[in-house]
């Protein structure tokens, strides 16, 4: 499944054994109809297109769509099967762009022939906003769904509303005449397990009974979530974004977004989120929404016969792609406050409302709170990756339900004593975030009043803690660390699982225990010169809910390795605008840590811990090799295995396809002169044999197989030969021996290449692949290149 695979007929294959199979993989992209060379000669007028010759630098375009020759040669009548891929393939993105283009030029030419044809027009031209408008519409109402489900069986594990089983505990609770503000949680209508099983409500029996349900049905969701996964959609479990991110690049994984897939993560992802796992939503629910667009191009053949437009946002963002793409949210944003999952009439998450703004001495601890991101991310990669690579490569990965109802039953047990940990890790962070007015009842607000204050005003004065507070501080330490270890070993597990929330949990309660010491020092030595100018005896001067937002935000950045797109996220969580200064230091503070320890964000790694064919842009390639120096066959190893152009018949051919595993085949003139013609791909060829013996008469084994534009004359008592020029990219990427790796490099990132040529005077001599670039880059980074491939 991978570079190799091109190369020659008898290539030594063993040392990459795990790696290498006929369901090969993304190898072949046809490139971008461009072909490099140093020199020409005047054997160049032999291959098709027009060159326009340099002294040094050679450019020649390889044919393009108004010439003649096309770029692919289409056929009058197209063979079924023949542009399509395999699963674990990568797509062609010049043929692709190349049959969008002639696919819009083909209705543009017969919009005027009638009132129809002026239809079709239109609706080819706004299907792009339809796809965008129903993927906005089912996202938004899937988010909300996903909300409303995951609160009321969360608290499911605790109770239960009599007078409307559908309530959560909040929500059962708003039309009762019999709460009081302090208890605002306890209402008749709603009943404790212990309340209904023994009949009380207080009591160490009430509490073991509680404690037995609470585990009981943590153990059923996740047990059913698992289950669900593992029978009817595998695809569901995880984050589902390093998969995206790798599809997107041009990567083929069929059923990754698929309706059953769409189902499955839908209703397991309520199902993790209310076991209490220490994971989030916020990731799956990208998975979710790709999924939504996946299904609904198809129904507009603009999209659903076109692999390239599908992924519009990979390589490049146009102007277009951009519009739809602010419109789809505005689409779900509208939907979602609609429904209004989170009860406060907000689109935020978090929404939060300081009434204190931070001063300058602040930075520091906020920078601190930074470098606790950057640690706690670097720390998680590592741990994660090793506890991910260990779970593949023993025989523990082989029983994932086990797994997960280890971990369920390990979460549970710990969580329940420590109210923190049992909180729904959205519910904790809202608490963290929250400032202290005069209406909190938390044990986060439980501070000394000094002062006898006669009315209630917004701007509390800085207090000392009280008792309450402290006794929140310890459980916070221990549900720090109860999160720290607990998100390490539940991230990869076989349910859907993200990595924002439990990420942004850490940093919040962080962030909370530093922004309460620091109000605490603020109070009892307000006449230290850091303080004295701007914190005076009575003020409200920090504000512990700020440093858990920030905390929340450095830690978040310290995993994921973002930066500017990371603050916009916060500030679409929380409201929290006029922070921004704050929230960049912190972030720019763990990414710089982050990166001294690794570069890769914590998908980046999953992405190469799997061996997806992915390069990221944001790796730097520093090396001094040249083209020759990573191009197939290397010294020693047998030839190339070509196809020549018009010297083979069709039993050469599918004895070459039989005998081999490689995706395609490059085709030059003659053995002797080895003058590159063209590429064909193998599921093309096998395609196009196998139609013609079944529709042309006399082709046979013997048929001759011509790739050039005119048939060479044959002996009169010759059986047919069969044409299949129109299989062909006549515009392979091509690059000398002596080019730069850096330089291929940077071509096959931008550009998605899969494959490039490598030629020497315009004669063919060798290949590279994209897994020959991912391989050489392991090597240069002194890792084992047959451990990073897709298998």
């Amino acid at each position: 499944m991978e570079s190799e695979q091109l190369f020659h007929r008898g290539y030594y294959r063993n040392s990459y054994n795990s790696i290498t199979s006929a369901s090969s993989d993304e190898e072949l992209l046809d490139g971008a109809g461009v072909i490099m060379d140093f020199q020409t000669s005047e054997d160049d007028n032999l291959l098709d297109g027009d060159t326009a010759v340099g002294t040094h630098y050679t450019m020649t375009n390889g044919g393009s769509i108004n010439s003649s020759t096309h770029l692919l040669d289409l056929l009058d009548e197209p063979i079924p099967g023949v542009g399509t891929y395999d699963d674990f393939h990568t797509i062609d993105w010049v043929r692709e762009k190349c049959k969008d283009r002639e696919r819009h030029r083909r209705i543009n030419s017969k919009k005027k022939e009638s009132a129809w044809e002026m239809t079709k027009s239109l609706y080819d031209a706004w299907s792009g906003w339809l796809v965008v408008t129903l993927t906005g519409l089912a996202s938004g109402a899937l988010a909300g769904l996903i909300d409303i489900a995951a609160d009321w069986m969360t608290d499911l594990k605790e109770g239960i509303c009599l007078s409307a089983l559908w309530y959560n505990h909040e929500q059962c609770c708003w039309g009762s005449n019999e709460t009081t503000f302090e208890e605002r949680d306890k209402c008749p209508q709603w009943k404790t397990w212990a309340e209904l099983i023994i009949g009380q409500a207080e009591g160490p029996g009430s509490y073991i009974m509680n404690y037995i349900m609470y585990i009981f049905w943590a153990l059923s969701f996740a047990f059913l979530a698992v289950s669900l996964v593992k029978v009817f959609a595998p695809y569901a479990c995880g984050s589902g974004i390093p998969e995206i991110k790798t599809i997107l690049s041009g990567f083929i994984i069929r059923g990754y977004l698929g309706k059953w897939t769409l189902m499955i993560k839908t209703i397991t992802l309520v199902l993790a989120v209310a076991s209490g796992l220490s994971l989030g939503k916020e990731g799956p629910l990208v998975h979710v929404a790709c999924c939504c667009g996946n299904i609904f191009s198809y129904l507009f053949p603009k999209y659903s016969t076109n692999e390239a437009k599908k992924r519009e946002v990979s390589y490049y963002f146009p102007l277009k792609t951009l519009w739809r793409s602010f419109f789809a949210a505005l689409v779900a944003a509208f939907v979602l406050r609609s429904i209004n999952p989170f009860g406060n009439s907000r689109l935020v998450l978090f929404y939060v409302e300081y009434h204190t703004p931070w001063y300058l001495f602040e930075l520091f601890p906020f920078i601190l709170l930074g470098v606790f991101g950057g640690l706690w991310g670097a720390f998680f990669i590592r741990a994660n990756i090793a506890w991910c690579r260990r779970r593949k490569s023993t025989r523990f990965g082989k029983y994932p339900v086990l797994e997960v109802i280890v971990v369920a039953a390990i979460t549970a047990v710990i969580a329940f004593p420590n109210p923190y940990t049992r909180l729904n890790t959205s519910e904790l962070i809202k608490e963290l975030f929250t400032d202290c007015g005069p209406l909190e009842s938390s044990s986060l607000c439980d501070y000394r009043n000094d002062m006898n204050a006669s009315k209630i005003v917004d701007d509390i004065p800085d207090r000392p803690a009280g008792l309450g507070v402290y006794s929140a501080i310890w459980q916070l330490c221990l549900a720090l660390i109860f999160k720290i270890i607990m998100t390490v070993f539940t991230f990869g597990i076989k349910v859907p699982s993200g990595l924002f929330i439990p990420s942004m949990a850490i940093g919040a309660i962080a962030g909370r225990i530093v922004g309460i010491a620091v109000e605490q020092l603020a109070y009892y030595h307000h006449d230290w010169f850091i303080f004295k100018e701007w914190c005076e005896v009575g003020a409200d001067c920090i504000t512990p809910g700020l440093y858990a937002m920030v905390g929340a935000a450095a830690c978040l950045g310290g995993v994921t390795r973002m930066t500017v797109s990371l603050v916009v996220i916060v500030f679409e969580l929380t409201g929290g605008l006029e922070y921004i200064v704050p929230l960049m230091a912190a972030v720019m503070t763990s990414k710089w840590v982050g990166d001294a320890f690794g570069r890769e964000g914590i998908y980046e790694a999953h992405i190469r811990l799997n061996g997806y064919p992915f390069l990221d842009a944001k790796e730097e390639f520093t090396h001094t090799t040249l083209a020759a120096d990573v191009m197939r066959p290397r010294r020693n190893d047998p030839p190339l295995a070509v196809l020549t152009q018009d010297n083979m018949t069709v039993d050469d051919i599918e004895n070459m396809i039989n005998e081999t595993s490689y995706n395609g085949f490059p085709v030059i003139m003659s053995k002797e002169s080895q003058r590159l013609v063209g590429f064909a791909l193998r599921r093309d060829l096998t395609i196009a044999i196998e139609s013609a013996r079944k529709k042309q008469e006399g082709i046979v084994g013997s048929s001759r197989v011509c790739f050039a534009q005119h048939t060479p004359s044959l002996p009169a008592e010759s059986p047919r030969p069969l044409k299949l020029r129109s299989i062909l990219d006549m515009s392979p990427f091509t690059v000398t021996d002596h080019t730069p790796m850096e330089i291929v490099v940077d071509i096959f990132r931008k550009l998605g290449l899969r494959q490039c040529l490598v030629t020497h005077n315009g004669r063919l001599l060798g290949i590279i692949t994209k897994k020959d670039i991912l391989r050489h880059m392991a090597q240069t980074a002194n890792q084992d290149p047959a451990s990073i491939m897709f298998n």
